[in-house]
């Protein structure tokens, strides 16, 4: 587990019209304040990494599809500094992943459509506090490849 992540269960409420899937609510113990809420999506295969943010919290849901996010830690003086988290998220396994700025993350599509990844983000988007990297750079040791064990 990377330091200072927050993975929270969501609820979800089904009856036979469909359901309701929370997210975030402002008087959630974890808020940390709202600054802009967007969706991206992710095909099948494709993986959209690596980004970090300097201040912004990031508050990750998948209501549709499927995704294996994955994080990595370099902050200097973390307990888990050069530590991998992978967590897998959908309409199954529906968790609200809180990410703290400094943390590297990114993510690949999974499931056989399209999948919906939800943010609600602390703050509005300022390309100046985010950075990248292609997701096949050597500074973070990961392989986005499938295994087979």
């Amino acid at each position: 587990m990377i330091n200072d992540v927050q993975i929270k269960p969501l609820r979800q409420i089904v009856d036979e019209r469909g359901k309701v899937m929370h997210m975030l609510r402002r008087d959630d113990d974890w808020f940390n304040q709202f600054g802009e809420i967007y969706f991206s999506t992710v095909e099948m295969g494709a993986v959209k990494a690596w980004h970090i943010h300097k201040k912004m919290t990031l508050n990750y849901a998948v209501p549709i599809g499927k995704i294996k996010l994955v994080l990595y830690d370099d902050r200097k003086g973390s307990p888990s500094s050069g530590k991998i988290q992978e967590i897998y998220l959908s309409p199954d396994n529906y968790q609200l992943v809180i990410i703290p700025p400094g943390v590297w993350n990114g993510f690949k599509g999974l499931g056989y459509t399209s999948s919906l990844v939800a943010n609600c983000a602390s703050i509005p988007h300022d390309p100046n506090e985010t950075s990248r990297l292609e997701p096949t750079n050597n500074l973070i040791p990961y392989n986005w490849e499938i295994e087979n064990a």
